[in-house]
């Protein structure tokens, strides 16, 4: 590998269509990413905005569009809902970027987004070695109740197939993604490498349930259902809210931790039960003392939602639920059932109100029997971040390599 810029090489991690929004999970996917990656080369990553201060990380942070009126600070969707004239003139923005930063690095990688591969094949058409790393493969027949978006996503979809067929490698980051990337975009499998997410066990590990419900003042008889993430339509919240404020008398609660385009659609569901608790955006921090505070975690998830009705997301929630020492209760479609043992150390359940009802009526087990499975759900083997950066690394090595073959 022949590198101009030193012996050391130098990564851009790209992330056009989001913030920098701690609270939200991609900006904790690509800084623990970051900082695993470290180790192997010096590392940027640059959001549409950084909208807090990130310290005392081995990376540094750039800002792609830093003179944005940004509307968007609660949504870490960056390009979401933004109009035509205000998208073209991001775009101009990223160009600039591009011009400006991207030819000082060795390699970039460009995270999923409305455009994806479109900064990659920038840097192709420019001798920089580039990875487009796909999280999502859009579905466009999910909002034909909104014609003129689903218009526009196929616009993009089309577009984004069209660079991604000229990027030399991708990174998905599940088998059943590289499926519907196979499908979608007609992308040759050979070119894409799976590399799921990893979790850090130094912050997510079992804690001591009573210490962390004093410390949030949750009565210690309540069986806490909890949620971690997005309130969106991918992670689809209202069949087990209406099983839960359908419920008698009864200890269970279920604790809602995030923000998103369907919070206020979910609040309207949930009715005002005192049952259903939303504890909108808290600090990552925070994030481990709540798991530790449930007795069941959940990751519901719209399975319609995703090409072939498969969830393909590598899932950082359920993994950081397992490290944390909970038992989880997710769909049973795609990557989960790889991550749960039924009875074990979770529950895969379909994603209705009549499903949920039951399983919370009839099937749910008692609280001791729910910290045993979370015990055993905490020895669920996981990749760490580290061995996440290895196998990316492994690729960034072959790419780099062929760009050095190119130039030479």
């Amino acid at each position: 590998m022949v590198l101009a810029r030193g012996a050391r090489p130098s990564v851009c991690y790209l992330v056009a269509g989001h913030n920098l929004l701690s609270t939200a999970g991609p900006t904790r996917n690509v800084l623990s990413l970051a900082r695993a990656l470290s180790a192997f080369a010096d590392v940027t990553v640059a959001f549409r905005r950084a909208l807090e201060p990130v310290i005392g990380e081995p990376f540094s942070v750039l800002e792609i569009d830093p003179l944005a009126d940004d509307g968007h600070a609660l949504d870490d969707a960056a390009v979401r809902g933004i109009g035509y004239r205000e998208f073209a003139a991001y775009l101009r923005a990223l160009d600039r970027f591009a011009h400006r930063h991207l030819t000082t690095f060795d390699l970039v990688l460009e995270k999923s987004w409305l455009l994806t591969g479109r900064a990659t094949s920038w840097c192709v058409g420019h001798g920089i070695a580039a990875v487009p790393v796909v999280n999502l493969v859009p579905l466009v027949r999910r909002i034909r109740d909104r014609p003129i978006k689903a218009v526009n996503n196929w616009v993009a979809s089309g577009l984004s197939g069209r660079y991604l067929r000229r990027a030399p490698r991708l990174i998905a980051e599940t088998e059943d993604l590289k499926a519907s990337i196979i499908q979608h975009w007609r992308v040759t499998p050979e070119r894409i490498d799976v590399v799921g997410l990893g979790v850090n066990r130094a912050v997510f590990y079992p804690r001591d349930q009573a210490a962390a419900r004093r410390a949030r003042g949750i009565a210690a008889d309540r069986t806490v259902l909890l949620y971690t993430g997005a309130l969106d339509r991918a992670h689809d919240l209202r069949p087990v809210i209406a099983a839960v404020t359908r419920l008698g008398e009864s200890p269970i609660e279920l604790h809602l931790v995030g923000d998103g385009e369907q919070r206020g659609e979910l609040e309207r569901a949930a009715a005002g039960s005192p049952r259903v608790v939303f504890l909108g955006r808290v600090p990552y921090a925070s994030v481990p003392e709540l798991i530790a505070c449930a007795d069941l975690c959940l990751a519901p998830y719209d399975a319609a939602f995703f090409p072939r009705g498969q969830v393909g997301y590598s899932t950082l929630k359920v993994r950081e639920y397992l490290a944390g020492g909970r038992a989880v209760a997710t769909s049973s479609t795609g990557v989960l059932p790889g991550l749960i043992s039924p009875g074990t150390t979770g529950f895969l359940l379909e994603n209705d109100a009549a499903t949920w009802t039951r399983f919370l009526l009839r099937e749910l087990p008692g609280r001791g029997e729910l910290r045993m499975m979370g015990l055993a759900a905490a020895d669920t083997p996981l990749e760490s971040w580290e061995d996440t950066a290895r196998a990316y690394w492994r690729v960034c090595e072959r790419v780099l390599a062929r760009t050095d073959a190119m130039i030479a």
